[in-house]
């Protein structure tokens, strides 16, 4: 797991070409807005959380954020005891998120 800054992470995610990013946020935060691109897959719903990422391909790289970093740093603890080489987590989350979001 790599902790990446705001600057890092939007360099990184568009310019890298095997890229996915993960929201591990609630339903309800998710709906409030989210970071172009992000897959949202729920921490706090355990199992539906392991299926999903059960179904991840280990070749790419995963950026993950949550609202503030916590639980994104858990996803990445995770993924990475799973075998997944390339996670990143966003430093202070979405809450301090600058750059393009989209609503439902």
């Amino acid at each position: 797991m790599k902790d990446l800054t705001q600057e890092e992470w939007q360099k990184a995610i568009e310019n890298e070409a095997n890229v996915e990013i993960l929201d591990v946020r609630t339903q309800e935060e998710w709906e409030e807005g989210y970071i172009p691109g992000a897959t949202l897959i729920d921490i706090h719903q355990p199992q539906e959380f392991m299926d999903a990422i059960n179904q991840l391909d280990k070749s790419k790289e995963y950026y993950i954020y949550c609202r503030s970093g916590g639980r994104s740093t858990q996803a990445c603890q995770i993924l990475d005891q799973m075998g997944f080489e390339k996670t990143h987590n966003l430093q202070g989350g979405f809450s301090d998120w600058e750059g393009k979001t989209e609503q439902d």
